[in-house]
Protein backbone atom coordinates (compact mmCIF):
# COMPACT_ATOMS: atom_id res chain seq x y z
CA UNK A 1 0.00 0.00 0.00
CA UNK A 2 1.58 3.61 -1.32
CA UNK A 3 1.15 6.48 1.32
CA UNK A 4 0.25 9.28 -0.20
CA UNK A 5 0.68 12.60 1.84
CA UNK A 6 -0.49 16.12 0.62
CA UNK A 7 2.04 18.85 2.46
CA UNK A 8 0.01 21.94 2.34
CA UNK A 9 -2.50 24.17 4.71
CA UNK A 10 -5.33 23.29 2.24
CA UNK A 11 -5.16 26.24 -0.16
CA UNK A 12 -7.24 25.58 -3.36
CA UNK A 13 -3.98 24.17 -4.89
CA UNK A 14 -3.79 21.27 -2.10
CA UNK A 15 -7.28 20.12 -2.64
CA UNK A 16 -6.61 19.98 -6.41
CA UNK A 17 -2.99 17.91 -5.44
CA UNK A 18 -5.14 15.93 -2.94
CA UNK A 19 -7.72 14.87 -6.09
CA UNK A 20 -5.25 14.03 -8.65
CA UNK A 21 -3.08 12.11 -6.45
CA UNK A 22 -6.53 10.14 -5.83
CA UNK A 23 -7.35 10.08 -9.16
CA UNK A 24 -3.54 9.00 -10.28
CA UNK A 25 -3.91 5.77 -7.53
CA UNK A 26 -7.46 4.89 -8.80
CA UNK A 27 -6.35 4.80 -12.40
CA UNK A 28 -3.38 2.38 -11.46
CA UNK A 29 -5.31 0.46 -9.01
CA UNK A 30 -3.27 0.88 -6.25
CA UNK A 31 -4.19 0.27 -2.78
CA UNK A 32 -3.47 3.97 -1.22
CA UNK A 33 -3.66 5.77 2.12
CA UNK A 34 -4.07 9.82 1.64
CA UNK A 35 -2.92 11.93 4.62
CA UNK A 36 -3.12 15.79 4.41
CA UNK A 37 -0.45 17.55 6.13
CA UNK A 38 -1.91 20.59 7.46
CA UNK A 39 0.49 21.78 10.39
CA UNK A 40 3.40 24.02 9.06
CA UNK A 41 6.06 22.23 11.12
CA UNK A 42 5.36 18.95 10.06
CA UNK A 43 5.65 20.36 6.49
CA UNK A 44 8.85 21.92 7.24
CA UNK A 45 10.18 18.53 8.79
CA UNK A 46 9.83 17.45 5.35
CA UNK A 47 12.04 20.02 3.83
CA UNK A 48 9.36 21.73 2.03
CA UNK A 49 9.16 25.77 2.29
CA UNK A 50 6.48 25.77 -0.64
CA UNK A 51 3.13 24.15 -0.85
CA UNK A 52 1.22 22.42 -2.08
CA UNK A 53 3.72 19.36 -2.13
CA UNK A 54 3.38 15.43 -2.20
CA UNK A 55 5.09 12.79 -0.36
CA UNK A 56 5.18 9.20 -1.86
CA UNK A 57 6.50 6.53 1.53
CA UNK A 58 7.47 9.59 3.38
CA UNK A 59 9.61 10.68 0.51
CA UNK A 60 9.09 14.09 -0.82
CA UNK A 61 8.43 13.78 -5.04
CA UNK A 62 6.87 17.41 -6.48
CA UNK A 63 6.74 20.40 -4.99
CA UNK A 64 5.30 24.23 -5.27
CA UNK A 65 3.17 23.18 -7.90
CA UNK A 66 0.12 20.47 -8.90
CA UNK A 67 0.90 17.90 -11.62
CA UNK A 68 -1.08 16.33 -13.86
CA UNK A 69 -2.92 12.84 -12.91
CA UNK A 70 -0.45 11.53 -15.63
CA UNK A 71 2.52 13.14 -14.36
CA UNK A 72 1.46 11.39 -10.45
CA UNK A 73 0.83 8.07 -12.21
CA UNK A 74 4.82 7.84 -13.81
CA UNK A 75 5.50 8.98 -9.81
CA UNK A 76 3.65 5.69 -8.54
CA UNK A 77 4.65 3.45 -11.26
Amino acid sequence: MKKLEILGTGCPKCSQLAASAEAAARELGVEYELVKITDINEIMKYGVMVTPALAVDGEVKVVGKVPSADEIKALLS
